[in-house]
């Protein structure tokens, strides 16, 4: 096993009916841009009846169907957030107290500290946050994951990965490993992933070979290096 080995993010996830919703961070081939992905996945109605919108440049889940809705405090929040030279990306509300933490004066692992695992039992699922610090012409980045230490839920453990910028080099934490009852939450390091120059075909990839029945939506951005604008992408598996 070659724990280096990068690998294009297709075959990270193909396959694999649940990997839940997850995360990506890298800096792309040509080392011009910054490169975020998002997605979410869903096993009931509940969950599946979301779609991102964005509201000025904050990207947020909402529902397709308002009157379908049934329980919106784990499924409705803002999953991308600026915050000065910052970007905030996470799978849950937790985007706000990272942000709300970052204007406070607090780092991304003290803000994280105020809180744990989704409270969904059995199931327990864990908050995965990734964050970019802008400066000088690049970025760093760090990607966090707040899980149960046991099955029962009595604690939070919590990883924090910090990392350096290296063309073509990405990293992938999603919540689950894959499907099952109750559904086994991810394990070990963010995969190391290949970060394409085109956003085409990072989007191509992630999109074509999650899988199909459970699948809701992605977002992905590029940010350019030299001057902060960006390119992004969009898909809403409820409005194709």
């Amino acid at each position: 096993m070659n724990i280096y080995e990068i690998k294009p993010i297709g075959e990270r996830i193909q396959g694999n009916p649940y990997v839940g919703r997850g995360i990506v961070i890298g800096k792309t081939e040509d080392e011009k841009c910054a490169a975020i992905a998002y997605f979410i996945m869903g096993r009931s109605e509940n969950s599946r009846n979301r779609v991102f919108t964005d509201k000025g440049g904050d990207i947020y889940t909402e529902p397709f169907d308002a009157s379908k809705v049934e329980d919106p405090s784990l499924i409705i929040y803002a999953a991308l957030r600026t915050y000065k030279n910052f970007l905030i990306v996470t799978n849950g509300d937790q985007t706000d107290t990272v942000y709300k933490g970052l204007a406070e004066g607090k780092d991304f692992e003290k803000a994280l500290r105020t809180r744990a695992f989704e409270p969904d039992a059995p199931n327990l699922t864990p908050r995965i946050s990734g964050i970019l610090n802008f400066a000088g012409g690049d970025f760093s980045y760090k990607m966090s994951i707040l899980k149960s230490l046991d099955a029962e839920g009595s604690d939070c453990a919590r990883y924090t990965f910090d990392y350096p910028t290296k063309a073509g080099l990405g990293h992938f934490i999603h919540t689950y490993v894959t499907d099952g009852n109750p559904i086994p939450t991810f394990q070990g390091e963010p995969e190391r992933v290949s970060i394409p120059s085109d956003i085409d075909a990072l989007t191509q990839d992630i999109w074509e070979n999650l899988d199909e029945n459970n699948k809701i939506s992605l977002y992905v951005r590029y940010v350019n290096l030299a001057d902060g604008t960006y390119t992004e992408r969009m898909i809403n598996k409820n409005s194709l």
